[in-house]
């Protein structure tokens, strides 16, 4: 039997939708580039990374503007052999299946579902989950909607296969003048850069949707400018009070908004104000099993909704943004993964993706730092390996995780790195107690007051400190603009949002120009290895490489 000749592009692709990449091959930087729209990563070991080829991921890159001929061009061009023909007209049929089916506004009817053809609508209509939010047909390609199901439809519809392009348009809401301060003279001058421009353009022209960009790359820049955009009261969910706040400050710092026209919405203070912040905790807090934030979405006629950290969102929210399908929402995120799984419903819900920044290549224009990431491999001592062979999982994670090893590779990093600002970040309180007391740092976790919080990170900030040890809080929207070091020592079981998020608060750029160094430290041959590699996956995606070390020659 004679060999198919090999050809030299960096990737293979499989008929069960999973495309190989070769990471040693020197196009493997432009392949994974140009794949990244349409299929989303599953595993990164060293040498060969998998990705998968999903509807969602079709759709998405479908509805940020790229359309079959170009997914189909990605894999031909860059495949080491010739792609299955199945493959390539499944990826061309279920990208044209976004947009065939609408939502539209008619004049006489309100919310209309329109399909392409009869057959479509007829199956659409004959699902029992559909039927109750339908009424009687119009025609046979149209169905008028009842305008409170307009979320859901659209959840079921993506569930069925047949993802909605909205066009039923948005209430502008009650009308608040903003504009962008960018190009003003003065001593805080500033411009906004293409790609936030860019973004905010794709967000307006979909209405609704999410935008993706690295953490440091201004993702409240892209707010500001769309809030520029809309000329409307605005409410902005965050994950946390400081976040908020943080939000607050570039606001008035980008726009010409006045602190009395922005409103916190916390466990703290109920302001609601033209421009009103509020936290997904307060939101979706219950009193006697009512949600009591429901008055916080009809206090006003909200022209845009931001969520910011959109993968975050918990699943109450969701259920809210079902009912709030006439406003005008924009995501922001640094990573559409969600561990729940439940991306389809931000793609219902809050819109697809209307644009992803490309890290590496955000890099090379300057805006966020180069990163070099180092993983760092401890051993475990006889009296901890005995321990962990009897524990139960959850307790073995924390044994690996908290092990003696890594303090020592701490004491190591920060000699190494002596003055450079270093941030250490784990998940384990007592693990960081001591660490904090060995390195006389202070430490900052989930019981220290939003007051102590703010000020200790300005003393980070500005310099006096140069070694802060934070646990999981600092993982969420907090500036740490000045950080070259991070050392992670414990994170949650594998979760790739979290890495993606410990790295962005180091891809700052610098005022220096300094390339930042993020350090894994992990307990090899344990749960805390196999989900130190589940985390990296995100990275990986993003073309970052682990370079690997022993703690003994560090």
């Amino acid at each position: 039997m004679s060999r198919m000749p090999l050809g030299d592009g960096p990737l293979i692709v499989q008929s069960d939708k999973t495309v190989l990449l070769d990471v040693a091959h020197p196009e493997a930087g432009a392949a994974r580039a140009a794949l990244a729209p349409y299929a989303e990563l599953e595993r990164a070991p060293e040498h060969v990374h998998t990705y998968r080829i999903t509807p969602l991921a079709l759709w998405n890159a479908r509805a940020a503007g790229f359309d079959a001929e170009q997914a189909v061009d990605v894999l031909e061009r860059y495949s080491r052999f010739p792609v299955p023909q199945a493959l390539l007209i499944d990826v061309a049929e279920t990208m044209a299946r976004y947009g065939r089916v609408r939502l539209l506004k008619h004049p006489a009817h309100g919310l209309i579902l329109e399909a392409d053809d009869a057959a479509i609508l007829t199956e659409i209509t004959r699902n029992k989950k559909i039927q109750p939010m339908v009424g009687k047909l119009i025609d046979d390609t149209t169905a008028p909607v009842h305008p409170s199901e307009r979320g859901r439809i659209k959840q079921e519809l993506t569930k069925l296969g047949w993802p909605v392009d909205d066009r039923a348009g948005y209430v502008d809401g009650e009308s608040h003048p903003i504009r962008l301060t960018a190009g003003l003279d003065g001593a805080d001058r500033w411009e906004l850069r293409d790609y936030q421009q860019y973004a905010t353009e794709s967000f307006w022209e979909g209405g609704s949707g999410v935008v993706v960009l690295p953490c440091g790359a201004g993702k409240t820049i892209v707010g500001a400018a769309s809030m520029a955009q809309a000329q409307t009261t605005t409410l902005i969910l965050v994950t946390n009070t400081v976040a908020g706040r943080q939000w607050r400050d570039e606001l008035l710092r980008r726009t010409t908004l006045t602190p009395e026209e922005i409103g916190e919405y916390s466990g703290e203070r109920k302001e609601i104000r033209p421009v009103t912040i509020a936290t997904y905790q307060v939101v979706t807090r219950k009193t006697k099993g009512e949600y009591k934030a429901l008055e916080l979405f009809d206090s006003r006629d909200w022209g845009l909704i931001i969520y910011d950290e959109v993968h975050l969102l918990p699943a109450p929210v969701f259920r809210m943004a079902a009912d709030l399908q006439s406003r005008r929402r924009l995501g922001l995120t640094a990573t559409l993964v969600r561990e729940d799984h439940r991306e389809d419903d931000v793609f219902s819900l809050i819109g697809p993706k209307r644009y992803d920044a490309p890290w590496k290549e955000l890099e090379m224009a300057g805006y966020i730092a180069t990163a070099e990431c180092v993983e760092v491999r401890t051993t475990l001592t006889e009296d901890e390996r005995m321990m962990y062979a009897t524990a139960e999982t959850r307790e073995r994670y924390r044994i690996a995780a908290c092990s003696e090893g890594k303090l020592a590779v701490v004491d190591k990093l920060l000699a190494q790195h002596s003055g450079q600002q270093t941030l250490i970040i784990g998940a384990f309180i007592e693990q960081l107690e001591d660490i904090a007391a060995r390195t006389s740092a202070p430490l900052i976790d989930g019981k220290t007051s939003t007051k102590k919080r703010e000020t200790t990170f300005d003393a980070f900030r500005n310099g006096e400190i140069q070694t802060l040890v934070v646990s999981k809080v600092a993982n969420f929207s907090i500036d740490l603009p000045e950080a070259a070091v991070g050392i992670q020592v414990s994170g949650t079981f594998g979760s790739r949002q979290e890495e993606a998020q410990r790295l962005g608060r180091l891809l700052r750029p610098k005022a220096d120009g300094a390339e930042a160094l993020f350090y894994t430290v992990v307990a090899r041959d344990t749960l805390d290895a196999e989900y130190a590699m589940h985390r990296q996956r995100f990275l990986a995606e993003q073309g970052y490489a682990y370079r690997l070390v022993d703690a003994a020659d560090l």
